[in-house]
């Protein structure tokens, strides 16, 4: 309960989940029927990039603050779900919108959201953000618990992002247990796994907990900016995604090779696209 977003909101990290997730909401709004987006660690919302804690570890200048500029034209046709997102929410560049923020702008008429936060000042901070919005629920829960209840939503269609803060001990395996269950009672439905790369092997574990779980199909991406050292700073994460968009491993093998050249930080920088389970 203690881990709050806000040194770290805007780096490298937040740009490569935002970026995928708003490439899978792009893919969800294709068809006209409506979805469901399930946010079960959803934050603050908006994080202020002139705040002293933002200030204090300059993760955001490293991140979002390298992204300014603009790739290649193929790159930016991938990006621009994100870009028209950001020219919307982040105000002149001070403020980096939270994952429940950029889900709220992707929103339809018809869409719905539901927002789960367990941290106290946090949930403050998103019931402000969200207002009277319809569209979206909001939930004080364990994020764990708000994901097997909340599955199958009623839309039949939809996506499920689980971001955890990685406090405890056991964050990788309540992840695969909740994998497991929302195999079973919505094996339809689109699951986005984030998580921090600081042990190889123990990622290796995590990828073969998911694999035995019902989904079919899981892709895995990864995006490396330096070297992974014991205690030092967050150097690699990664993605793993149940019943990923079948237009998404073409994307993301354009948009994380550009990734990866702006935002790593020295020679150990690199990205990675592969099936866990699915299509070779």
């Amino acid at each position: 309960m203690n881990y709050r977003h806000g040194f770290h909101a805007g780096n490298f990290a937040d740009v490569f989940k935002h970026v995928t997730l708003l490439r899978c909401l792009d893919y969800l709004k294709r068809k006209d029927s409506a979805f469901r987006v399930i946010d079960t660690h959803a934050g603050d919302g908006l994080f202020d990039l002139k705040s002293n804690a933002a200030i204090k570890t300059g993760e955001g200048e490293t991140g979002i603050g390298k992204m300014r500029e603009a790739f290649s034209p193929g790159v930016e046709a991938l990006l621009a779900p994100y870009r028209t997102a950001l020219a919307a929410l982040d105000q002149g560049g001070r403020f980096y919108p939270g994952s429940p923020t950029f889900v709220r702008h992707g929103l339809r008429r018809g869409d719905r959201a539901t927002f789960n936060e367990l941290h106290p000042e946090a949930y403050r901070a998103l019931k402000k953000i969200v207002g009277s919005d319809r569209r979206v629920t909001l939930q004080e829960e364990d994020g764990y618990i708000v994901w097997n209840a909340r599955v199958p939503p009623p839309e039949r269609r939809g996506l499920v992002l689980v971001d955890p803060p990685f406090e405890s001990r056991d964050e990788f395996s309540e992840i695969t247990e909740g994998l497991n269950r929302m195999a079973r009672k919505w094996p339809t439905g689109i699951a986005m796994l984030w998580y921090p790369i600081k042990d190889r092997a123990q990622i290796r574990k995590f990828e073969a907990s998911c694999c035995e779980s019902a989904f079919s199909d899981l892709l895995v991406l990864e995006l490396q900016v330096d070297e992974i050292r014991n205690n030092g700073p967050l150097a690699a994460n990664g993605l793993i995604i149940a019943n990923p968009p079948w237009t998404l491993v073409a994307e993301m093998k354009i948009l994380l090779p550009a990734l990866k050249d702006r935002l790593g930080q020295s020679a150990w920088a690199s990205w990675r696209v592969d099936w866990l389970k699915g299509p070779a």
